[in-house]
C-alpha cells in the first residue's frame, strides 16, 4: 500500500477513540462517585433512624434533640438530592461514552470498507496482469530463428 491508499480518515479515528477512551473513564468516575453518594445518604438516613429522643429530659434537652433530628434529617434530604444529581449526571457521561463508541466504530466500519476496497483493487490489478501475460503468450508465436510473430489465424 503506498502513500495514496493511505486511509485518510486514520488520525480522525485515532482521536475519536482517545475521546472514547476519555468518555469512558469519565463514566466510570461518575458512576463510583453517584454510588458513593448513594450509599453515603443511606448511611445517613440509617443513622437518623436510630436516634430516640430521650424519654424523660428537661424541655430543653428534647427540644435540642429535636433540633439535631430535624437538622439530621435535612442533611440525609441534601445527601440524597446530591446522589440523585450524581447519578444523572453519570447517566448522562455514559449516553456521551455509547454517542463516542458509536463514532469510532462508524469510522472502523469505513476503514474496514477501505481495506477491502485496497485489496479487491490489487486482486483486479494482479487479475489484469495475468490476464495480459496470457493473452500475450497466446497472441505470440516463436519463429524457427528464435524471434517472435504475432500469431495469425
Amino acid at each position: 500500500m503506498g502513500k495514496r491508499a493511505t486511509f485518510r480518515l486514520e488520525p480522525v479515528l485515532r482521536v475519536r477513540a482517545a475521546a472514547e477512551e476519555a468518555a469512558s473513564r469519565a463514566a466510570a468516575e461518575a458512576g463510583a462517585a453517584a454510588r458513593e453518594a448513594a450509599r453515603r445518604a443511606e448511611e445517613q438516613a440509617a443513622a437518623l433512624a436510630g436516634r430516640v429522643p430521650p424519654a424523660s429530659a428537661p424541655a430543653q434537652v428534647f427540644l435540642a434533640a429535636m433540633v439535631a433530628s430535624a437538622a439530621a434529617a435535612a442533611d440525609v434530604a441534601a445527601a440524597r438530592s446530591t446522589a440523585q444529581a450524581s447519578a444523572e449526571q453519570a447517566e448522562l457521561l455514559r449516553q456521551r461514552w455509547t454517542a463516542a463508541a458509536q463514532e469510532t466504530r462508524a469510522l472502523e466500519k469505513l476503514r474496514e470498507r477501505h481495506l477491502l476496497a485496497l485489496r479487491a483493487a490489487e486482486a483486479a490489478a494482479e487479475e489484469r496482469a495475468v490476464d495480459d501475460l496470457v493473452t500475450r503468450r497466446h497472441s505470440v508465436r516463436a519463429t524457427d530463428d528464435g524471434e517472435e510473430e504475432p500469431w495469425r489465424a
